[in-house]
């Protein structure tokens, strides 16, 4: 039997590491030979049907269904924010979410046009998804560094699955130095589709808005942001020589390597305003390191 999701108010999402249904607790040994059990994230499939057409089987931890499907076609391509959806229906037994729209359409020919890319858990990318992003304009929006090192503060000491289990990566749309949605995922690319359709599901403007990434700064997180029309992508993690091209083509700003004090911005620096006195910024503590603090991950 399918559950009809209706459209909720809009909500503050954070990340609910106590939530049962999103971590296992596995028993092992540690180094030294003593029995231990820790909390690991779940992973379960996800069946995405677009109308009467199976889009694709996702990995994922299992929230957010509705969010990930949207997100998923709107950045993929298949769906665009003025098409009317007039229905999300989600069946957990199944582990399936239909998607249905009043128009109908056959995306037979672009599935096969699908190609793999760098990012985990499945991340695809359809080959004229850099078409659709060569005529976005970006809105002039701006980066005070007092919001980013608010932001990347607020984000590495709240709750999180992350400092739960680890083996997750979470997404972040922040308003100013404010998060606002705070997603978390298997994959980066999961967590950044549960970003787009919260922002499509609730009619949230992108214009003023900061994503946040814990992933890569690779090719296909910049057109997933570009095609969100979010004009800042900041993340703790380092870049791919595409995804710095992609950026300054389209007029992204781009940050990575936000850790503490630091950050490098590739892309649209005259975004970028100098405001915060770095004396006052804490260094990043060891309880709150994420991977990738030493090196890219």
């Amino acid at each position: 039997m399918m559950m009809k999701i209706d459209k909720a108010p809009v909500p503050l999402i954070l990340p609910n590491p106590q939530d049962p249904r999103l971590t296992e607790r596995v028993a092992g040994s540690d180094q030294t030979g003593a029995a231990v059990e820790i909390n690991v994230p779940v992973e379960r499939p996800l069946t995405l049907y677009l109308n009467a057409q199976e889009i694709v089987t996702m990995m994922t931890i299992g929230d957010y269904p509705e969010y990930l499907a949207l997100g998923y076609l709107l950045n993929q391509n298949m769906l665009k924010y003025d098409d009317v959806v007039t229905e999300v229906e989600y069946d957990d037994d199944l582990q399936v979410v239909v998607v249905r729209t009043e128009h109908h359409t056959n995306f037979e020919q672009k599935l096969k046009k699908r190609t793999q890319t760098s990012g985990c858990a499945q991340g695809t990318a359809f080959g004229d998804l850099l078409e659709a992003v060569e005529s976005v304009a970006l809105p002039k929006a701006e980066l005070r560094t007092s919001w980013l090192y608010q932001m990347t503060h607020t984000i590495n000491t709240m709750p999180s699955l992350y400092l739960e289990a680890g083996a997750i990566h979470g997404c972040v749309l922040c308003k100013e130095g404010t998060p606002v949605c705070y997603t978390e995922d298997v994959g980066r690319h999961n967590a950044v589709d549960k970003i787009a359709g919260w922002i499509y599901r609730h009619g949230v403007d992108p214009a003023d808005k900061i994503l946040y990434t814990t992933g890569r700064l690779t090719s296909e997180m910049v057109i997933k942001t570009v095609r969100m029309g979010i004009p800042i992508l900041v993340s703790r993690s380092g870049f791919t020589a595409w995804g710095v091209d992609l950026a300054r083509q389209v007029g992204l700003t781009l940050v990575g390597r936000t850790r503490g004090k630091r950050f490098i911005a590739l892309s649209g620096q005259e975004r970028i305003i100098y405001d915060q006195n770095l004396a006052f910024v804490e260094e990043e503590s060891a309880r709150h390191k994420r991977k990738g603090a030493d090196r890219d991950d």
